[in-house]
């Protein structure tokens, strides 16, 4: 059975088209274009997978330095979910501030929303990117969040802080294999542009002999 491609909202449509329009123009400058996508399901259920020894790790190193049985208190509990809502949106904020350093019309070339159907929110570029720029805006919330809130939990003793590192290291496992692919895609030294997906989880790489 074919599978039922998800219904586009407006302005995914409209950035589908612009990216059609890039296609184009890119194909007459002479690059080939590859759609390197994945699966929302698939990277939120693999995903916490490949991101689970960073998890281990830090919840290792942040047990072995000070544990303080505050995680389950009451006042854990009622601050965790209002912070982890604003880290959410930070997450992707940090993506946009990012890519949007980089891009030529910088903030303007940035668009955020939501796919209701898997509750994931997103942030998308609508330019091309040389592809460490890219990376480094698809990675930058989880070594913020993730792995800069984890340090920071070591060194004031906070189980909060420590919970909440915990989650974004998950929250950024889309965008690690997001990344993955696209650091394992054999490009064999061509000039490479990197367009992150307007409505689906990956990028398209725009690629062509130097």
């Amino acid at each position: 059975m074919q599978k039922q491609e998800r219904k586009l909202t407006r302005k995914e449509q409209e950035r589908k088209a612009r990216l059609e329009q890039i296609s184009q123009k890119m194909s007459a400058e002479g690059y080939r274009r590859q759609d390197l996508t994945v699966g929302v399901v698939f990277a939120n259920v693999v995903g916490p997978l490949v991101m689970l020894p960073f998890c281990v790790i830090v919840g290792v190193i942040y047990l072995c330095t000070k544990f303080s049985g505050d995680i389950l208190s009451f006042h854990i509990g009622w601050s965790f979910l209002p912070l982890l809502i604003v880290l959410i949106v930070l997450h992707e904020v940090i993506h946009g501030l990012t890519w949007g350093f980089f891009a030529k019309d910088h903030l303007r070339s940035i668009a955020f929303g939501v796919i209701w159907s898997a509750l994931t929110p997103y942030c998308t570029c609508g330019e091309p990117l040389k592809r460490w720029q890219y990376v480094l805006g698809g990675l930058m919330p989880t070594f913020i969040l993730g792995f800069g809130m984890a340090v920071a939990s070591v060194v004031l003793k906070s189980d909060l802080l420590f919970l909440l590192s915990e989650v974004m290291l998950f929250a950024g496992c889309g965008d690690f294999l997001i990344v993955w692919k696209l650091l394992t895609y054999k490009t064999g030294g061509k000039d490479v542009m990197i367009y992150d997906h307007p409505y689906e989880c990956g990028t398209v790489v725009f690629e062509r002999e130097k």
